[in-house]
């Protein structure tokens, strides 16, 4: 069995029918949803001028899956958001990052060209640590517990990440 943390955000269109369509595509192929956090509503990373994201986390398991199946799928909803990579960590439609993959056996790592797990700056990004440490309270990332990572930020970038009203269906519709 492999499970994977996904986190996922949107700045361009409807953000939040792009981050749905992850919890449902991944559910269309075959994907266990085992837990999606709350949305929130984050500045944008990376020094790019661009407007706010919505990001939610999601928590997938799928016996069929490893870490570059997960990518795949990743790619193959992007795509189907109409996602463009013109500009690095500039605004879209959708992004899905895997931030850890578990087999039956640990943390998977990965170091080649396409796939680098954990992700090299999960542990730096309270967009990625909040939602997840909302989407599952006992969560680790290389042995360290996420609630530690995210007391360890900075505080600005922790309020950079502010709770909506809205949220996600693990059953297909939103609200």
């Amino acid at each position: 069995m492999s499970t994977a943390v996904l986190s996922i955000g949107s700045n361009l269109g409807d953000r939040l029918a792009h981050l749905q369509s992850v919890v449902d595509g991944m559910a269309a192929l075959g994907s266990r949803i085992v837990a999606v956090s709350p949305v929130y509503e984050t500045d944008a990373w990376g020094g790019v001028e661009q407007g706010a994201f919505l990001n939610a986390v999601l928590i997938v398991e799928d016996p069929a899956c490893d870490g570059h199946g997960w990518l795949r799928r990743g790619q193959q909803l992007e795509s189907a958001a109409d996602r463009v990579r013109e500009v690095h960590w500039g605004p879209r439609t959708l992004d899905v990052d895997i931030v850890s993959c578990r087999d039956g056996a640990g943390e998977l790592r990965s170091e080649d060209a396409e796939l680098t797990l954990p992700h090299p700056f999960a542990h730096q990004r309270a967009f990625v640590l909040v939602p997840w440490l909302a989407a599952d309270a006992g969560a680790e990332l290389s042995g360290a517990p996420v609630a530690e990572l995210v007391a360890r930020l900075e505080e600005a970038e922790r309020a950079g990440v502010r709770p909506t009203h809205l949220s996600l269906d693990r059953q297909g519709h939103r609200s």
